[in-house]
């Protein structure tokens, strides 16, 4: 009797642990089953036209998550405009002019509103999904998306300076960002595997094709032809060499001393993390697996649930 009471307390204070820490037990994949069966197919559809029409969309989809996400939390506070009362995140240093996919994101709304009659999937919801199906449409892998987010009413353009980590970021302030948002040393390095597609701007790599040391010299010859000293701040390198494919070409790159930003570059440099890039750049199924797990876990960063927050009518505005 006292072993089982006993038991009863520890699972308690685990449960308790947990509901404090996470959104995970709030959320669920069912979420919209009886509210609105069609929700997910709906979104689906709209990303995979989106993707088909242009791949770099994906990779733009998945990225507004991720910034979504690490801003006080999955709530879509990035998806907010600039307003009297908004600083908005899109003006912030990591998106400005760089962030995009929010015309599909307005697609989505509209047409997952329309299937369930009314506005009932927040646009934090949208992203999660959309940032799913966009590396399942690339042929990365599949996850069940934890759902139930709400939508913030605020936005923090001064939080989106601080907390998205920089390109230009050293191996420990990576792992300080990450562990700042509960996540860790595998989570950073599985999760920078999104960067098996899409692009950067040259402004974003600049400085490790012409300072950096630990960067293959003939690859960074190359780039200077995409990227010179001056000018050019806008011109595009694809992150990997098969930037429309989700696959390990990324993690082959760092190995070869070919990663596009410095803070990719970071991760196979002699230190804490080469063992598991080694192992992603040719364990097709553990990087899927562990991508998974790492975006259900990033997902349920600080969600909103229950009353807080509200359900946006416009993903760009709060409700009135």
């Amino acid at each position: 009797m006292a072993s089982g009471g006993y038991f009863s307390v520890l699972l308690h204070a685990f449960v308790f642990a947990t509901l404090a820490t996470s959104g995970l037990s709030q959320l669920s994949p069912n979420y919209y089953d009886y509210s609105c069966p069609n929700a997910l197919s709906t979104i689906k559809s709209v990303v995979e036209a989106a993707v088909q029409k242009e791949y770099r969309m994906g990779a733009s989809l998945l990225r507004l998550h991720f910034h979504d996400c690490f801003v006080n939390g999955c709530d879509g506070s990035l998806l907010l405009d600039p307003s009297p009362t908004i600083d908005s995140e899109k003006n912030a240093l990591p998106n400005f002019q760089s962030a995009r996919g929010f015309e599909v994101v307005d697609a989505i709304k509209q047409a997952v509103d329309q299937a369930c009659g009314k506005p009932i999937v927040s646009c934090a919801d949208i992203l999660a999904v959309a940032a799913r199906d966009s590396v399942v449409a690339l042929g990365g892998p599949t996850w069940d998306v934890e759902l139930g987010r709400r939508d913030s009413t605020t936005a923090s353009r001064a939080a989106a300076n601080q907390e998205i980590p920089a390109p230009f970021f050293s191996l420990s302030q990576l792992i300080t960002n990450f562990k700042n948002h509960g996540l860790d040393e595998k989570d950073l390095v599985v999760l920078s595997g999104g960067h098996t597609i899409g692009y950067a701007r040259c402004l974003s790599f600049r400085d490790r094709i012409y300072n950096d040391t630990d960067i293959d010299p003939n690859f960074a010859q190359y780039l200077k032809y995409i990227c010179p000293r001056n000018g050019g701040d806008s011109n595009l390198s694809p992150l990997d060499p098969t930037a429309a494919n989700f696959d390990l070409a990324y993690y082959s790159s760092l190995v070869q001393k070919t990663g596009l930003l410095h803070s990719d570059q970071e991760l196979f440099n002699g230190a804490s993390t080469d063992a598991l890039v080694q192992q992603y750049s040719y364990d097709t199924e553990g990087f899927f697996e562990d991508f998974a797990n790492s975006m259900i876990k990033m997902g349920n960063i600080q969600p909103l649930t229950g009353d807080q927050g509200e359900i946006r009518v416009n993903c760009r505005k709060v409700n009135y």
